[in-house]
């Protein structure tokens, strides 16, 4: 596979640029008790430059999701009576995707055959801008033979246990321990860029690689992968093509954990320290 060394930066924004200029992206995340994992993914997606954030979530939850952050727009959805979104949200859901430039969809959601057959349903919408996470990914490899239905423009962004059960739902053999091959291997396998996050996340669309060097480990801490979704997505709905917004997206993330260590240590880093440093990141980013 071609190596790629450098994250690609954004371009300068217009002087005649708008909210609709700057993407428009949907989240859909969050369920009782997991509203943090929709509210950073959105307050990431708003920081990282997007016109309009709009975060899809639980009903129930949607009080919470709602007061955590105000320059996000919310939707409830049908929830289960566990307060995940339930199997009636598909409806609204679909009826969102022409009003947005990318959907993100995992973070926080839980698992149930409902919102595995919403995931079925969303990878088969054609050339849909669409990042799966999180349980998002875990609703994922419950579903057979799922790359053949695949019609979406996908994003994958698994840890490595996240990653293990894709590779179990998928391949018959044992996961390599290398971790270039296996991101690479997903990736042939499912045409879909896919981020194997870690110390030096590996990002390949199974022709080209990227091996991050930024982050640190203060950033092993609950939201930190809900931060990256919404940072990832805000890039897609600014027109990156998909490759080159998960290597962006990888990369600056990864610098403002950098930046959060310095100002806070490894230890008590939070995920929302990434989010408040993200300016000086892009920053740092397009001056270099």
């Amino acid at each position: 596979m071609e190596i790629v060394r450098e994250a690609p930066r954004l371009e300068p924004r217009p002087t005649d640029g708008h909210k609709g200029t700057f993407g428009k992206v949907c989240i859909i995340a969050g369920s009782v008790g997991m509203t943090g994992a929709a509210a950073l993914a959105g307050r990431a997606a708003l920081r990282s430059g997007s016109g309009l954030v709009r975060v899809a979530t639980a009903k129930s939850a949607l009080p919470i999701v709602a007061t955590l952050e105000p320059c996000y727009t919310t939707t409830p959805l049908s929830e289960d009576s566990a307060g995940r979104v339930g199997a009636k949200a598909i409806h609204a859901i679909l009826d969102l995707l022409d009003e947005h430039d990318a959907l993100a969809l995992g973070p926080g959601i839980g698992t149930s055959p409902s919102l595995r057959s919403l995931v079925e349903t969303l990878i088969q919408q054609d050339g849909l801008r669409l990042l799966i996470d999180g349980d998002g990914l875990n609703n994922l490899s419950k579903l057979p033979r799922w790359p053949a239905k695949r019609k979406a423009d996908l994003v994958l962004t698994p840890h490595p246990g996240e990653m293990h059960r894709l590779w179990s739902g998928l391949f018959r053999e044992k996961m390599p321990q290398d971790r270039q091959e296996t991101a690479g291997r997903m990736a042939q396998a499912t045409g879909a860029v896919v981020a194997l996050k870690g110390a030096g996340t590996v990002v390949t669309d199974g022709q080209r690689v990227f091996v991050n060097d930024t982050g640190n480990p203060g950033m092993a801490t609950a939201g930190s992968g809900d931060v990256l979704t919404g940072i990832i997505t805000a890039l897609r709905g600014q027109a990156l093509a998909s490759f080159e917004a998960t290597v962006l997206g990888v990369h600056v993330h990864g610098l403002a954990g950098d930046i959060g260590a310095e100002k806070h240590g490894q230890i008590s880093l939070m995920a929302t320290d990434i989010i408040d440093v993200l300016p000086e990141a892009f920053h740092r980013l397009q001056v270099r």
